[in-house]
């Protein structure tokens, strides 16, 4: 075929053609110079707080360029899928508020975005470093593998494969029957990289690593061969990632000059330690996702949680509550960390409750949390609830009074503080306290000259004591019928709290009916006892 530009006569063959229109194609539809990032989990369980990390990074990255964040499933190790995982991950990236603009149940110009949907991709990409000589196939069993790391282990060396079947030629591989893998051929030379976070990296993996395998003998590539492929066929443009791959990059790095392409831009993100300096785990229950919404934590409360570890963001003392888009725009990649975080789960509760303090401070966040609360209460207790209990003013009084003493909304559902939303249940009083109903009654007539609804702890604890003085009961005494009559409990919180968080119809309400209540028993026990 022949073209001709400005009297000029170059001459391709039709392969070089084919390759020359497919860039010129994908360079038209396609505009490289866009940020275009990835989050690319395993679908092998729920999402641990380390994953939200990255997703979250690569998300703020995206907007913060105006680029894109995908959504890939790496499902190659088909031994270790959960199901419905793929699901529970999308759904928890929309939950979190940092859901991606392209990826599988999404759509997209680069679909499919499940790995086990692109297997003809890879094992393509694979031949094709198979004919340029940049890989080959390995016949080793896993016998032979098992006994060269025992070997190696028995020396003190480190284990590896020896790199056999690297020297087996074509012909003789090509004439076999038997199972293969392919293995990519590794260079003996550093590797020297710019890592945008990290600066100059430069490796040797071929001092402690044999030739690794990129495809496997059930058509299924490793992690290594799919990554590679599917950032430059979709055009990622930067990968942020945990600094545990940072190893990992020369062999992409070998593939990616291997098949010919310009790779991505490589940011490592810190190692997320404990507090105690252990290696974060997702074995560890309390970092995994479900658990902490289940917990009551919000997802603005996470991601400003995870913004203390990992940088990017300059000095954070914990003590400013931003929203998402205060984030995004506060967001800096030149500021990110390079040595590795502490994450300090003791301070998960401080960010709740600066984000309650920001939310019961505007109007529209208030109803946003009173709403909250209605849906918790009424999933949790459904018709057990008082009446009038999740009336909007109700909650809200409730909310305003609490809020030093919780950290988020689910903390008001703890059995302790039940007595705010249910009726008393019948508890036996074990003697008689007619004084004290005495004594109540003309607290109850206080109460009612109080001018509105709204009971101030330091107001209603003066009045009880006053009460008990003028009726010549023994304050702790009256304290202990006056929870009872409120809560049904022997022990618990101050009257006086409980009374300001109630408020006064609430209260008179239980009074009246506890007085009733207390006055049947007591009559019942005087007729027994004739």
């Amino acid at each position: 075929m022949i073209f001709t530009i400005r009297m000029m006569t170059f001459h391709f063959s039709q392969s070089c053609v084919r390759v020359m229109l497919d860039r010129i194609v994908r360079s038209c539809c396609t505009s490289t110079s866009r940020v275009r990032v990835r989050f690319a989990p395993s679908p092998t369980g729920d999402m641990h707080i380390g994953s939200l990390r990255t997703a979250l990074y690569n998300y703020l990255f995206a907007k913060k360029f105006n680029g894109s964040f995908v959504l890939r499933i790496e499902d190659t190790d088909q031994t270790r899928l959960v199901p419905g995982a793929s699901e529970r991950i999308l759904e928890t990236l929309q939950w979190a508020g940092v859901g991606p603009d392209e990826g599988p149940y999404l759509g997209g110009n680069y679909g499919p975005y499940v790995q086990s949907q692109r297997t003809e991709l890879y094992e393509q990409h694979a031949h094709t470093l198979l004919k340029t000589g940049a890989a080959y196939k390995c016949f080793c069993t896993d016998t032979r593998l098992q006994l060269i790391r025992k070997d190696a282990l028995r020396n003190g060396q480190v284990p590896k494969y020896d790199n056999r079947c690297r020297g087996l030629s074509p012909s003789v591989t090509e004439n076999r029957t038997d199972p293969y893998v392919i293995r990519l051929k590794l260079s003996e030379d550093d590797v020297t990289f710019h890592d945008g976070i990290h600066g100059p990296v430069t490796l040797n993996i071929s001092e402690t690593e044999g030739d690794p395998i990129i495809l496997k003998s059930d058509g299924f590539p490793t992690y290594h061969l799919a990554c590679v492929v599917d950032d430059h066929l979709m055009d990622i443009t930067h990968v942020l990632r945990g600094v545990e791959w940072q190893v990992s990059t020369p062999k992409h790095l070998m593939l990616y000059d291997a098949l010919g392409w310009t790779p991505p831009k490589f940011l490592h993100l810190p190692l997320m330690l404990n507090k105690d300096g252990t290696k974060l785990s997702k074995r560890q229950g309390d970092i995994s996702i479900s658990k902490l919404r289940e917990d009551g934590y919000s997802p603005t409360t996470l991601l400003n949680f995870l913004i203390l570890a990992g940088g990017g963001f300059g000095k954070q003392t914990g003590d400013t509550f931003y929203t998402l888009p205060e984030i995004v725009e506060k967001f800096s990649p030149d500021e990110l960390n390079a040595n590795s975080c502490q994450l300090d789960m003791e301070r998960l509760p401080q960010c709740s409750r600066l984000e309650l303090h920001s939310r019961l401070s505007s109007s529209s966040g208030c109803d946003d949390t009173v709403n909250e609360l209605q849906d918790r209460l009424c999933q949790k207790y459904g018709s057990r609830l008082s009446s009038g209990v999740v009336t909007g003013a109700y909650l809200l009084r409730v909310l305003h009074e609490s809020k030093e003493r919780i950290n988020c909304v689910q903390d008001l559902l703890h059995p302790s503080l039940e007595y705010i939303w249910l009726d008393p249940e019948n508890v036996d009083l074990d003697e008689s306290y007619d004084d004290c109903r005495r004594a109540t009654k003309e607290l109850c007539r206080q109460l009612q000259l109080l001018a509105d609804d709204v009971l101030h702890r330091e107001d209603v604890t003066r009045l009880m004591r006053q009460t008990s003085g003028e009726s010549k009961v023994k304050h702790a005494r009256f304290m202990r019928f006056l929870r009872h009559l409120l809560s049904g409990l022997k022990e618990g919180p101050g009257v006086g709290e409980m009374m300001s968080i109630l408020g006064k119809k609430v209260t008179l309400d239980r009074l009246s009916k506890g007085l009733s209540r207390s006055q049947t028993e007591s009559e019942d026990s005087v007729a027994t006892s004739r």
